[in-house]
């Protein structure tokens, strides 16, 4: 594998074209007109323009993609997350054209792509799922039949759904027939498939992922959990390695279920389990991300070990490096996203220049980033600017060390997600760890950031005063100035 292709843009073009060049492997960059300048393009060692700046028409376009790795001589490509990351369409066709798709087989992207073809594909593992039906329903009849067996409240979710897209919480029979609409109607503009299935909703779950590497030689490790139930909008936002509640025993049993689930469709590559805890502690199968997940770094600075060098040496038919043995948690990693929103008004997209972009950085301080001063921040993509990520030798090291990172990270031209980061890490439910994915709901609003802000510009104030007022009492001594004179002159 001489030259690898990535299919992606921003922060995860450029992470992947790190590791590739460390592994002395050329990169070639696809952008679209509006990502003319980014730092990704500059980073390639080549470039290739897809088309206008709307993803539609650049992006997501897969023969330009795949022509562009034929017209550079890319023999792999490599993509990403988001875009065409998870399309079993896509990687076929990548197959098909002779190059290599640095990601699992076109069969388990479908299988685990559709959450029902999900389920059905595990049942015979023996893995904990939570009860509902198995199989696309739009009969409001039968939903509610369905709802009756298995009690509310109930859970409607897009079989081809992700990030809280057709995913309705029912309380009673009386919504029901108004939630099935809407789920199917957003399931449908956001997936082009209305199949929907109910499950039981699992009251105050924890978000737990486990991440599983797979090589083409039969061999498939974990390298531990995740914790992700820090989100807003059903969109994780704080992530953290390892969790805070998992004993050995119940992280091996995750651990030993995600690999099961790896095997119900012959994985290939890396890959992300993911789970629900209850508050028993009782954890159940929710689906799994066909690729490399945004919040990979947590794991990496934990087990020590590079995601995206892992992908390559499997996509060339290498056996992996160590065994489930060999592997153990060292240290604890934290990430905070930071996207162009504004927490002080629910979380609404911030389009703007970076007119002030200064990063942390010092030990243990990790920037995942794709833009620099002075940029634009588009409006036809997430509004992801960066992943913060810190760690530490043990949990509250790493989160005070956030903190720090998130002071020292200046952005001014739009609004971010920095100060909410921080009022996660320092909110008594996070530090103590008894916190679920009802976080936001139960603890957050734009009022009490507000409040915290207020508090820390008085605080701060009090102190410049303070330390005025000191430096007004020292007593000055008028420092010696040698005179061109003489004395004698002066009488």
């Amino acid at each position: 594998m001489k030259k690898i292709l990535i299919a992606n843009r921003g922060e995860i073009a450029i992470r992947v074209m790190k590791t590739a060049q460390k592994m002395g492997i050329k990169t070639v960059a696809v952008y679209s007109e509006a990502d003319r300048g980014a730092p990704h393009v500059r980073f390639a060692d080549e470039a290739v323009l897809l088309g206008p700046a709307p993803s539609a028409a650049s992006y997501l376009v897969m023969d330009k993609v795949i022509q562009a790795a034929k017209d550079t001589g890319a023999d792999a490509i490599h993509p990403g997350y988001g875009f065409l990351s998870e399309n079993a369409k896509f990687a076929q066709l990548v197959e098909d054209a002779g190059i290599v798709f640095i990601g699992p087989k076109p069969h388990a992207i479908k299988v685990m792509g559709d959450k029902l073809a999900a389920k059905e594909a595990v049942r015979d593992y023996d893995i904990p799922m939570v009860p509902g039906i198995e199989e696309a329903i739009t009969d409001v009849a039968l939903a509610r039949k369905v709802a009756q067996e298995i009690g509310f409240p109930i859970l409607i979710k897009a079989s081809a759904g992700g990030g809280g897209k057709g995913m309705r919480v029912v309380e009673n029979l009386e919504e029901l027939p108004e939630q099935m609409d809407r789920a199917i109607s957003e399931a449908l503009s956001a997936f082009g498939d209305g199949s929907v299935f109910i499950e039981k909703y699992v009251g105050s779950p924890r978000h737990i992922e486990i991440q599983v590497l797979a090589d083409t030689h039969g061999n498939i490790v974990h390298l531990f959990e995740r914790e992700c139930s820090v989100q807003r909008r059903h969109q994780k936002v704080v992530e953290e390695a390892p969790s805070a509640v998992l004993t050995p025993e119940k992280r091996k049993a995750m651990g030993e279920a995600a690999i099961k689930v790896a095997k119900a469709c012959d994985y290939i590559g890396a890959g992300t389990v993911e789970f629900l805890l209850d508050d028993h502690k009782n954890f159940y199968f929710l689906e799994m991300n066909t690729r490399l997940q945004v919040e990979h770094p947590v794991t990496e600075l934990i087990s020590g070990v590079d995601l995206v060098e892992q992908q390559i040496k499997v996509a060339r038919g290498e056996k992996l490096e160590f065994t489930q043995d060999d592997l153990s948690i060292n240290g604890h990693a934290i990430e905070v996203r930071v996207y162009a929103e504004d927490p002080l008004d629910n979380f609404m997209p911030s389009i703007g220049t970076l007119s002030t972009y200064k990063i942390p950085v010092g030990e243990g301080i990790r920037v995942d980033d794709g833009f620099e001063e002075g940029m634009e921040v588009p409006i036809y993509y997430d509004p992801m600017i960066s992943k913060l990520i810190t760690y530490g030798k043990n949990r509250e090291e790493a989160i005070q060390l956030m903190i720090k990172a998130i002071d020292d990270y200046k952005v001014e031209g739009v609004f971010t997600t920095l100060p909410f980061g921080k009022f996660v890490c320092k909110h008594e439910a996070f530090t103590s760890g008894n916190f679920d994915t009802h976080f936001v709901k139960n603890y957050y609003t734009p009022e009490k950031l507000e409040k915290k802000y207020t508090e820390e510009r008085r605080i701060a104030a009090l102190v410049g005063l303070r330390l005025y007022l000191e430096n007004q009492k020292t007593v000055k001594t008028p420092t010696a100035v040698s005179l061109n004179w003489d004395k004698r002159n002066a009488q």
